[in-house]
């Protein structure tokens, strides 16, 4: 399975975000649920102020137990 061009191009934006020492964690709001979620930021700036771009948030406990690599065959586990 291929990584979507959206997908690079967004991880391409997160690493130019890092290498310019423009990102930031914060904890939000999860729109269904409420729980608090620690997100993954871009920080650019508009108008004299800041604007956040999400890009993600953590994974909570331990991110070994909540996701699954891909099998060898290049398709995602079942």
């Amino acid at each position: 399975m291929s990584i979507p061009d959206h997908a690079r191009a967004n991880f391409k934006t997160l690493l130019r975000a890092a290498a310019d020492g423009n990102l930031a964690l914060m904890e939000c709001a999860d729109n269904a649920t409420g729980e608090a979620r620690y997100v993954i930021c871009a920080v650019g700036r508009e108008s004299g102020g800041f604007v956040f771009t999400p890009f993600g948030h953590l994974a909570d406990g331990n991110p070994y137990d909540t996701y699954l690599p891909p099998s060898p065959d290049g398709d995602l586990a079942d």
